[in-house]
């Protein structure tokens, strides 16, 4: 069993806080393992009995009854009122509950759902409620603004190379291969075969991912184009663009028009949905965001690399996806840096250039700036990848992550050389 140890201590410490706690994230991220196979047995082998923990998975026929949201709610009152201990309440695929007609005003519009359901059964004092939902709903970000500022998220996301690697069974020395190519999705990690890690990937991608987009957007007979979208964006991850620049590609390569607000709108999809994430650019000295262009990675590298069959699996690309993933897992809030100076040209006239800080990480008042480098061992290389962190004019951190493995180091203006392993490995740098 995998453990996650980084989600349970967060719901730990979510334990009884009067919030629903919801379980979001990219469908086969862990959720429902996350609460039945590693909560619910610390609850219990921490003195909860288990008659005071209610699990009720709304996908299963025999609790199709309680899919009618008055059912689930008068089935939870009357479990919770036998006895005044609190009760840890799990309703497992919550999207499952049918949304009715109001039978008791005339109004045709007034529905009643599973949002109805859970804020009137959070108030109740002995329950403590969790649910999760693997439909493109309860995905979206939306969720915790239906619930009117009483939901409490806990994102989950695909494992960690530190997950990752604990749990991999095999030669630790390929861990980081395996990981570049199939990514971090539990169930993969349970595969052995080339064959078998593809299959899984790209039946979640047609079967699963934009299917979800397709029913929660109501989008008809333009499944090829979200198809291409998805490979084009795939192809240039970490890479500036804009809808405008995707909106020519298709133009020019794939012979289709499509607007940029079009695009702009199925980007959104698939940020709502979790699969990608969008990173603007910050002008680390003007501090201010530049809002022309933007870079785009995928929750998991394994995903991205589905998409294109595999084909395309340069480790700089790569390297920037898992550097970036395992930043907003360690909780930083991640931009592209922009540094821009003065400098004249051979024949002496004043120019103003642009380099680019792959990373500016922030936490809180912390901030450090993140490099990503195949190799160094050129000198001149090296100066090229850290002449933008050399005129940042602040003493922030400042770290170069290369693909070789190597004892850290570093320099004389105080830049720090590490491996993608260590760095992905080492609890702090």
């Amino acid at each position: 069993m995998i453990e996650r140890k980084k989600y349970l201590e967060k719901l730990i410490s979510k334990k009884e806080n009067g919030m629903i706690k919801v379980i979001t994230g990219i469908r086969r991220s862990g959720k429902s393992f996350l609460l039945t196979d590693i909560y619910i047995p610390w609850l219990m082998e921490n003195g909860v009995k288990r008659d005071n923990i209610i699990h009720l998975s709304l996908e299963e026929a025999r609790n199709a009854m309680y899919r009618n949201p008055f059912r689930l709610s008068e089935f939870l009152r009357e479990k919770v009122s036998e006895n005044p201990q609190m009760h840890y309440v799990f309703l497992d695929e919550i999207q499952k509950v049918d949304e009715i007609q109001n039978p008791y005003v005339s109004n045709k519009d007034s529905k009643i759902g599973f949002v109805d359901v859970l804020l009137e059964i959070m108030k109740i004092k002995n329950i403590d409620l969790y649910v999760t939902g693997s439909n493109s709903h309860m995905l979206s970000s939306d969720i915790i603004t239906d619930f009117r500022g009483r939901g409490d998220e806990i994102r989950m996301r695909p494992l960690t190379y530190r997950e990752f690697y604990d749990a991999f069974t095999e030669d630790k020395r390929y861990a980081w291969r395996e990981f570049f190519t199939y990514g971090g999705l539990p169930a993969v990690a349970g595969l052995r075969t080339h064959e078998d890690k593809s299959k899984y990937l790209k039946d979640l991608f047609e079967n699963t991912y934009i299917k979800d987009v397709l029913e929660r957007h109501e989008i008809r007979n333009e499944s090829g184009l979200l198809d291409t979208l998805l490979n084009v964006l795939s192809s240039n991850v970490g890479s500036l663009t804009n809808p405008t620049n995707l909106s020519n590609t298709f133009a020019t390569v794939e012979k289709i028009r499509i607007s940029p607000n079009t695009i702009t709108s199925y980007i959104d999809y698939f940020m709502d949905a979790f699969l990608i994430q969008k990173v603007g650019r910050y002008d680390i000295k003007g501090r201010k965001y530049i809002g022309s262009q933007s870079k785009y990675y995928f929750c998991d590298a394994g995903l991205r690399n589905a998409r294109l069959n595999f084909r395309q699996t340069e480790e700089n690309h790569i390297m920037e996806n898992v550097i970036y993933n395992e930043l907003v897992a360690r909780g930083f809030d991640v931009d592209v840096g922009i540094v821009e100076y003065n400098h004249k040209n051979n024949e002496g006239k004043s120019l103003k250039s642009q380099l680019e800080v792959d990373f500016v990480a922030n936490d809180g008042n912390n901030r450090c700036y993140i490099q990503s480098a195949l190799s160094v061992s050129e000198e001149e290389k090296r100066q090229q990848e850290i002449n933008s962190l050399r005129r940042t004019g602040d003493s922030f951190r400042k770290i170069v992550v290369v693909k070789d493995s190597f004892v850290p180091w570093t320099d004389e203006n105080g830049i720090f050389y590490i491996g993608i392993e260590d760095f992905l490995l080492t609890e702090k740098w």
